[in-house]
This record gives C-alpha cells, sequence and structure tokens, in this order.
C-alpha cells in the first residue's frame, strides 16, 4: 500500500490543524460521563449514610424484584424475538411477508402503557371478568380464579411483550446475512431445520442476540411506570422511594450506583456474548436463502407463534387505548393536554436536534482521527443509552444544582442579585438528560452512514483547499441526510417516551404527555390517559416503519 493510499485510507489529515475536532470530541465525552462521576461520587460521600439502614430493611428486596424481573424478561425476549426471526427469515408460511414488519410494530408501545390497557382491561370490573360472570353465572370473585396482573409475573410477561423487538430487530437481521453456501452445506450433511438453526444459524446470529438482550435488560431497568403500577419494588423505584420518600439523595445516589454495576454486568454480558467470534461472508450472503416450506400442523403453528406477541403487544392495547380515547376526548382534549402536547414535542425536538449536531462532531472527529483517543471518546458518548433514566437524572440534578448554587452565591456576593435556578428544575435540565441518554442512537447511525462516503472524497475536497467543516457541510451531509433523518426520529420518539428522568427533572407545574398519562394512571384515571398514550404509541410508529424498511431492505426476500 503505498503513501498515499494509507493517509486516505487513515484520514489522517494534518492533525496539528483538525485538533479542535478532537479536543470537542473529547469534550462532549466529558459531559457525557459527568452524571455518571456524580453519582459515583455521592454514593461515596453522602451527607447522611443511610446505606447500613438500606441494607438491613429494603435493599435485599429491590435486588430480588429487579434480579427475577430481569430474568423473567431475559428469556421472555429470547424466546419471542428469536423464534419470531427465524421464523419469517427461514420459513414459508402464509403471511410472512406481513409479520416481517408487524412483528416490529409492539416496539411503539412503552411498556408502562400497555400495563395500563392490561390492567383496566383484566382487572375485576373490566370487560373480561364481567364477561366471565356473565358467562357463567358467577356473583364474586370468590366463585372462580383469575390470574392478578399486577404484581411481578404481570411485569414480566407485559415487559416481554414489548421490548422482545430489540432481539427480533437483531436477530433477523443476522439471519438475513447468514451465508446461503453453509445453510446449504448444512443440509447436504444431512442436518434438518432444527439442527440447522441450532448448530448453524444460532452460533452466527448470537452476538447480534446478545446485543438484543442486553439492550432489552437495560430498558427493564430504566422502567418505573410499570413496575410502580403494579406495586413491584426495584432498584428504580428504590430511587424515588429513597429521594422522594426519605428525602435522602446521597441513598438514593448509593442505590443508583449499585444500579450502574447492572449495567456494567449487561455491558460484560453482551461483550461475552461476542468473544472470539468472527464469521466472513463470501458473495453467495447474497443469494436467496433456502427456506423451509411449513405445511399442517407446523404452519398453523408458525402463524400463531408470530401472531400472539403481535396482537398481544401491540393491537389489543391499541384497540382498548383507542376506544377510551373517543369515549373521553372531550374530557381529554383541553387546553392542558394541548400543553403537554407541545411540551412534549418542543422538548423531543430540541433533543433531537442537538443530539444529531453532536453525534456529527463525535462521528466525524472520530473519522478525521482514527486513534484510540477518538475511539474511546465515541465509547464514552455513547455511554449514556446504558444509565437508567432515574439514575441519569440525579447524575444531572447534582452537578446543577452546585453549579447554580455557585452562581446565585457569586452574584449575591458581588451584585446583591440573586439568579435562582439557571440550570436545575429548567428544561435545559431535562434535554441535556434526553441528549445524553439518547446521544448512542444518533452516533450509532451517524457513524454508519459517514461510513458509506467513500475516503477519497475526504482526500480530494482536501487537496482543493476545502477545511474539513467545509467538507462535512458541502459534501458529506448531502450524501448522509437520510441517515441523520432517521437518527433525529428515533431520538425525538424516545425523548418522547422517557418517563424516569422527565418525572424527576422537569420543572414546577411543568408535564409531557409521558407524565400527563403517568399521573392519570396513578390515579386509576385510564380513560383519561388514554388520549396521551394514543399519541405517544401512533408517534413511536414512525421509527418502526424505518427500521422495517432498512432490515428488509438488506436482503430479497426468496
Amino acid at each position: 500500500m503505498s503513501y498515499l493510499q494509507h493517509r486516505v485510507r487513515g484520514l489522517d489529515f494534518s492533525v496539528g490543524r483538525d485538533i479542535h475536532w478532537l479536543i470537542a470530541a473529547v469534550f462532549v465525552a466529558t459531559l457525557v460521563v459527568m452524571p455518571v462521576i456524580a453519582v459515583v461520587d455521592l454514593a461515596f460521600n453522602p451527607t447522611e449514610n443511610i446505606w447500613p439502614h438500606l441494607v438491613d430493611t429494603v435493599l435485599g428486596y429491590y435486588l430480588f424484584n429487579t434480579v427475577v424481573l430481569m430474568l423473567g424478561v431475559g428469556i421472555s425476549v429470547f424466546l419471542t424475538g428469536v423464534t419470531t426471526a427465524w421464523l419469517v427469515t427461514m420459513c414459508r408460511f402464509p403471511g410472512r411477508q406481513y409479520f416481517e414488519w408487524l412483528l416490529l410494530l409492539p416496539l411503539a408501545m412503552p411498556a408502562y402503557v400497555i400495563a395500563y390497557m392490561y390492567t383496566d382491561l383484566l382487572e375485576y370490573a373490566g370487560p373480561v371478568q364481567s364477561l366471565i360472570r356473565d358467562l357463567f353465572g358467577f356473583s364474586s370473585s370468590r366463585d372462580y380464579w383469575f390470574p392478578e396482573i399486577r404484581n411481578l409475573g404481570g411485569a414480566i410477561m407485559l415487559m416481554g411483550l414489548v421490548l422482545y423487538p430489540y432481539v427480533f430487530l437483531l436477530a433477523r437481521a443476522a439471519f438475513l446475512e447468514q451465508s446461503a453456501a453453509m445453510l446449504e452445506a448444512s443440509r447436504i450433511l444431512g442436518r434438518g431445520p432444527w439442527k440447522t438453526f441450532l448448530y448453524v444459524s444460532l452460533p452466527i446470529a448470537r452476538p447480534s442476540i446478545a446485543v438484543g438482550v442486553a439492550l432489552a435488560l437495560m430498558e427493564t431497568l430504566n422502567d418505573y411506570g410499570t413496575v410502580d403500577f403494579f406495586a413491584v419494588r426495584t432498584l428504580t423505584a428504590g430511587i424515588y422511594d429513597t429521594w422522594l420518600g426519605m428525602g435522602n439523595l446521597g441513598g438514593a445516589a448509593q442505590i443508583a450506583s449499585l444500579m450502574l454495576v447492572f449495567v456494567l454486568v449487561l455491558i460484560g454480558i453482551e461483550r461475552f456474548g461476542r468473544r472470539n467470534l468472527a464469521y466472513y461472508q463470501q458473495g453467495t450472503h447474497l443469494l436467496p436463502l433456502p427456506t423451509y416450506t411449513l405445511t399442517g400442523v407446523c404452519r398453523w403453528i408458525a402463524i400463531g407463534a408470530c401472531s400472539l406477541p403481535v396482537v398481544a403487544g401491540f393491537f389489543i392495547p391499541l384497540i382498548v387505548m383507542s376506544r377510551y380515547a373517543i369515549i373521553y376526548f372531550n374530557k381529554s382534549w383541553t387546553v392542558d393536554f394541548r400543553t403537554y402536547a407541545f411540551n412534549s414535542f418542543f422538548l423531543s425536538a430540541l433533543a433531537a436536534i442537538v443530539a444529531l449536531a453532536i453525534a456529527l462532531l463525535v462521528a466525524y472527529a472520530r473519522r478525521l482521527h482514527r486513534g484510540s483517543v477518538t475511539s474511546v471518546a465515541a465509547r464514552i458518548a455513547s455511554l449514556g443509552y446504558a444509565v437508567p433514566g432515574a439514575v441519569l437524572a440525579i447524575g444531572v440534578i447534582i452537578p446543577f444544582a452546585s453549579l447554580d448554587n455557585f452562581i446565585d452565591s457569586f452574584m449575591r456576593k458581588w451584585f446583591d442579585v440573586s439568579t435562582g435556578l439557571l440550570l436545575s428544575g429548567t428544561i435545559f435540565a431535562l434535554v441535556f438528560a434526553y441528549v445524553v441518554r439518547f446521544l448512542a442512537v444518533a452516533v450509532g447511525q451517524v457513524e454508519s452512514s459517514l461510513s458509506k462516503v467513500s475516503p477519497s472524497m475526504d482526500m480530494a475536497a482536501r487537496t482543493l483547499g476545502y477545511k474539513p467543516l467545509e467538507v462535512l457541510l458541502k459534501h458529506h451531509l448531502p450524501l448522509i441526510r437520510g441517515g441523520m433523518l432517521t437518527a433525529a426520529l428515533i431520538v425525538f420518539v424516545d425523548s418522547m417516551k422517557e418517563l424516569p428522568a422527565t418525572l424527576i427533572l422537569r420543572p414546577f407545574n411543568f408535564s409531557t404527555l409521558a407524565t400527563d398519562v403517568f399521573q392519570y394512571a396513578s390515579d386509576e384515571l385510564i380513560g383519561e390517559s388514554a388520549l396521551g398514550s394514543l399519541t405517544i404509541v401512533l408517534v413511536g410508529l414512525l421509527p418502526v416503519i424505518l427500521l422495517s424498511r432498512t432490515i428488509s431492505g438488506s436482503r430479497k426476500a426468496p
């Protein structure tokens, strides 16, 4: 390889001249990691150490519920996601082409929304139990047995229904990238569908499945709306109990630090799942995959296996909330509702724009400087997605409150003016938390789009005298606008759904659709929460459609 080719591949242009890109990327990484450092620091240096009290009383209960919840959801999303991904990719049966995108729909349904809808549907006064009593002549709940949904088992079932698409999404992408030659070789050696799946497809897809399960478990750890409504006291609920109930921020930070340990374990599991695995594809991976035509009972089992998660995880709750939204429309469509909707859209749009701008900075800095510093900075900038919203909120409010106090003290001393809260307790803190939490999504999408732009374009533009910023604005942005739009859209929708961080960081007398829905549901007013829930779900369908089109287009269906 010539020197010029090496420089083109490495894109290591005038490192000294472009050092400000590297500095900016490191600065962003520092801001992202700041909340984590703040939480850990307060956990080890609390004003009042109640850790022994937590250990002696409720910590074991929080830990048990959290571990069982994550274990149950992990098993659920693995079985559902892998099974459905294999069926729609490798098997032929009626409706398969529709299930390819239908199975992604539950991804638009926040876990707390489905919890509210199913509770109303299955409770004693709900339509299901009322129908049972009418059909069989029962007069009270003592005359029959019906499972209770508002418990740990119910939380596992409902969260599994809306989180399995993480596994389905990545497992399906991995199955689509399989080598047709490897599958044909397995058939020639006499292996049937089951053994081919077990010994060929599953090992190849294992890294993607590990990532999908880890993402689902991170969302499980982040959830507050479902566990609070079902009275399942997890570590996330413990943060709220300790901080808002006991008034001890240090104790909440200590529980938050324990949750960070869970996050590190999940990241470790994901890395372990990908260890020493490298599969290289030949040109045959673009050939049509050899599929299995299902007949008889197997065909109906496949249809049922793909239909159940879609119907239970999306259409049933959608029908329930649509019905309530129509019935309670006059009560729900108020000035307050429109204000909350505007707040949600404004904050989410602002977070999406800021996250996209920062993602461009980080991704382009990494493109210009292919060293370990930018690589580490990009990894740190993507750390926020793994941090639960409640933990992130504590990490944001601690340094922001300290800075507010310092500015206020300085202004009082020298100018006799009180500045009040400039950062904490404002929408700035909320947008900052959104950006930190969902920056990983934007960085990943922008880096993926930039990687498809030929490095020779950078070299040609630079030899013509263009500066790095000019190259980015005039040449790269037009080429990656599709990826940028996708990144901004996903950040927008995720911010719309975010509940734990919003509950803690929102200003006084300020609500979003997510907090409004949570408040109504907490007051057992499910009908009044339906319109807000429906709005969040409908907005959430947009990235689901984009993801479906992207995956389906990655390989022509056989």
